[in-house]
């Protein structure tokens, strides 16, 4: 075994990368497997607890690996039971992680952006700006943590059931570390998780869309928000790149591509006053996703402060879900969950050092200049 000058962070490798870090190192490759079952199933935060290792190899490890996951600044519990966590990064900059529990499931909602690089007009976190994306440590950490800390719970153990990459950031724009992570997530040595419980949510960035479905097998969301995409353009600015003929394409390729039987789009539909929330509008989007095998989220638009919008009405969202489901769509109208503690859809904002200089964007904006 040869040591190095800098500590890896253990929980930076996937399962295949780190069979490939022991083997460089002289170790066999079963030995990885042992460390992932310590790291994710036992969660363990100390390579002293590794028993089944070599005394040698522990002090290696201890030597020149480390157990890093970003550090709890802030946990808050809504009255509905989600939790959310404040988790401050090495470099001073803090993401938001939420769980939401139901009777038959637990979902956790993880981020994989510092900010977002995207500027979605009705989402708290991309007001927020961008500053990076997020190690797959970053990110596999925020399930680290919420696993240990709802086995914690003494009202009794909570456990993760579905993973939505839904929190701050686009995704598919930190692809490697996101599929890395992903696939912990869906290690039997790990997580454990079944592929149609982890789903990846996109605003449509086609090529990583198309690469996704050739690396991995997950669900997808997609942010659509809009029938047509002259109103697309004003919500999802990004649909000026890949509008939404393109993404509908690239949405059944992705179908294509995939071999279960139960194979669908979740689209994502956020509900605003005035904006996108009329029988027209309604009818616009059976007629758009007629041939895709689709199921549509309507989502409640939750409040933050400064933004020009409104929530739709609950008549005008029942409304629109029955038209959706008349031209026989399955339609879910999500329940608002944690918006007492700002944990709620399109709410999270972290604490973002902006190198995208979105504020003052905006600022400018609001003075009129």
């Amino acid at each position: 075994m040869s040591a190095s000058n800098t500590k890896v962070n253990l929980l930076d490798f996937s399962h295949e990368a780190m069979k490939e870090w022991f083997a460089s190192t002289g170790e066999k490759p079963f030995r990885a497997t042992q460390v992932i079952k310590w790291l994710h199933q036992m969660g363990v935060d100390d390579v002293a607890q590794m028993t089944n290792l070599s005394k040698p190899l522990r002090a290696f490890l201890q030597e020149n690996a480390e157990i890093r996951a970003p550090e709890i600044v802030m946990a808050q519990q809504s009255a509905d039971g989600t939790c959310k966590w404040v988790l401050r990064l090495a470099d001073g900059n803090a993401i938001e992680t939420v769980f939401i529990p139901e009777e038959d499931r637990g979902t956790l909602c993880v981020s994989s952006q510092v900010g977002c690089a995207l500027d979605c007009t009705f989402c708290s976190t991309a007001r927020q700006g961008f500053n990076r994306n997020l190690t797959v440590a970053e990110i596999i950490g925020q399930l680290w943590i919420a696993k240990r800390t709802l086995q914690q719970d003494p009202k009794g153990e909570r456990a993760v059931t579905n993973v939505v990459m839904m929190g701050m950031g686009e995704p598919l724009l930190n692809f490697e570390p996101v599929v890395s992570a992903l696939r912990l997530m869906l290690d039997d040595n790990a997580y454990g998780l079944s592929r149609r419980r982890v789903t990846v949510s996109t605003s449509g960035v086609l090529p990583a869309m198309s690469r996704l479905a050739d690396t991995l097998d997950v669900s997808l969301a997609v942010s659509l928000h809009a029938p047509n995409d002259e109103l697309r353009n004003r919500l999802v600015p990004l649909n000026r790149k890949y509008p939404i003929k393109d993404l509908l394409a690239a949405c059944q390729s992705f179908l294509d591509k995939k071999d279960t039987q139960r194979k669908h789009i979740t689209w994502e539909y956020v509900m605003l006053d005035g904006v996108n929330d009329t029988e027209q509008h309604a009818r616009e989007l059976a007629t758009l996703l007629q041939g895709i095998p689709s199921k549509i989220n309507l989502i409640p638009f939750n409040p933050f402060p400064d933004t020009r919008y409104q929530r739709s009405s609950n008549n005008r969202i029942y409304r629109f879900r029955d038209i959706l489901q008349d031209s026989g769509y399955t339609v879910m109208t999500r329940k608002t969950r944690g918006d007492d503690i700002d944990a709620a859809c399109g709410q999270l904002a972290g604490e973002v050092n902006d190198r995208s200089r979105r504020e003052i964007h905006f600022a400018r904006i609001e003075q009129g200049h």
